[in-house]
């Protein structure tokens, strides 16, 4: 298994808000969140680590460049229009194995990361599986709704009755990046374009329901993601 991080974003919200720190190395309870996101993959036993990061921000790149991590990391350094292109820019380091995928701002517990895997390799029958919560402090949540197996039938609005978002990491089989070309002849713009595609295409994917999540898209969310990991330390 491999592991996939999405960093390619601006963090113009952050930004906006007076944080002049690159989201990527945004410390979280004295640790950047790029680092974060490393580590639980590390701890996962992940054989290598693919990570994009745009041409913006060259401090998150020398991060990465001078780390000494403990797994093989392969650094893509490209500005991309979408969180999808940023999906598929990494498919040359992830198309010979399963990979769990995640973008560099979500806050998670580790035991959490941990259990959701665990519970997305023991699906054969699935080509994916995403993190899904009932934990919604997000402005543009994702939804997605199960049938009674889990099974994901439906994404965006038609599943907003469902209770659940995306939690902000996944698993996948490499075969769903047969659809690169024809997303891209859809003009589909995002990754959460993208996952609905390979829904509505009938590729089998599942939800695992997680607990709670913090994505650190505004300053006010670096305080929350703290308290959130003080809370999980003391439960």
């Amino acid at each position: 298994m491999k592991m996939g991080i999405i960093a390619a974003g601006k963090g113009e919200r952050l930004a906006l808000g007076g944080v002049s720190t690159p989201k990527p190395l945004v410390s979280i309870a004295g640790k950047a969140l790029i680092a974060r996101i490393i580590e639980a993959g590390v701890a996962l036993g992940v054989s290598s680590v693919a990570c994009i990061v745009n041409e913006l921000n060259p401090s998150t790149i020398e991060f990465l460049r001078s780390g000494r991590w403990p797994v093989s990391l392969d650094l893509v350094v490209k500005t991309t229009p979408s969180s999808m292109e940023s999906l598929f820019c990494l498919a040359r380091h992830l198309s010979d194995e399963p990979f769990v995928l995640s973008t560099v701002d979500v806050v998670f517990g580790p035991s959490i990361f941990e259990r959701f895997v665990a519970e997305a390799r023991a699906k054969t029958d699935s080509m994916g599986s995403l993190a899904l919560t009932r934990f919604v402090d997000d402005e543009k949540p994702l939804w997605a709704a199960m049938d009674g197996a889990n099974r994901i039938t439906a994404m965006g609005d038609p599943a907003r009755g469902s209770g659940y978002i995306t939690a902000g990491f996944y698993y996948f089989k490499p075969d769903i990046f047969a659809e690169m070309d024809v997303a891209r002849e859809k003009n589909l713009n995002a990754l959460r374009q993208f996952l609905g595609h390979l829904v509505d295409s009938g590729y089998p994917l599942h939800g695992v329901p997680v607990a709670k999540t913090i994505d650190v898209d505004y300053p006010e969310d670096i305080g929350k993601a703290e308290s959130y990991l003080e809370e999980i330390d003391t439960a």
